[in-house]
């Protein structure tokens, strides 16, 4: 029997996979929660052999949460699910160190097949994600560049960014010209659409 730990954030969701997955007489669900927060400390309760998380959770984010895991409970395997197919999320995803990552929109039948895979130590990647990301290429941002892009997504202006990254207002400044130019972006609203819809920004 595999113990499952489910992290889905809508009620109706969290329940209907839930029953989807104690359709298989080899799968448990032992605990399901809605938080990101929750992972962690439930999993370091109930032990879990895979984690089905959902990407977008409220407090943490699910590749947050999973690279969390990862440390804290190497033995769970991961499974990310998510409704967005971007593509640089599948770069991220494997910096997190998950062992899948599928599509809600995959049929139903795919989830337990995923879920036994990566507890057998296989990796497990929608097709079409793999597709997306082979089409869209490397994330071209630094990290000093992207710390400061996330800082703007985030609201915060130059000498907001500057302060927070112990930088001059001039060079934060040349660091959003680099971006936008890099991004073939028309401004720095632009610009972060441009990596938000890529999944380079959570």
């Amino acid at each position: 029997m595999l113990r499952i730990l489910l992290a889905e954030d809508v009620a109706m969701v969290r329940g209907a996979l839930v029953a989807l997955i104690e359709l298989e007489p080899d799968l448990k669900v032992v605990a399901a929660v809605e938080s990101g927060a929750d992972i962690v400390p439930s999993a370091l309760s109930y032990r879990p052999d895979v984690a089905v998380i959902d990407i977008d959770l409220p407090d943490m984010d699910g590749l947050s949460a999973a690279a969390q895991l990862k440390t804290e409970l190497p033995s769970c395997r991961t499974l990310i699910l998510t409704s967005l197919g971007r593509s640089g999320m599948i770069s991220r995803a494997l910096t997190a160190r998950v062992s899948g990552f599928m599509l809600k929109d995959s049929p139903p039948e795919e989830l337990s097949t995923a879920i036994r895979s990566v507890a057998m130590g296989r990796r497990v990647i929608d097709p079409q994600l793999a597709l997306s990301a082979w089409d869209s290429g490397q994330n071209p941002l630094t990290t000093r560049e992207h710390e400061v892009l996330r800082l703007t997504a985030e609201g915060a202006d130059p000498a907001e960014v500057a302060s927070a990254l112990h930088l001059s207002v001039g060079t934060v400044r040349n660091y959003l010209t680099t971006i936008v130019a890099k991004l073939h972006a028309r401004n720095r609203i632009d610009a972060v659409k441009v990596a938000y819809d890529s999944g380079w920004l959570p």
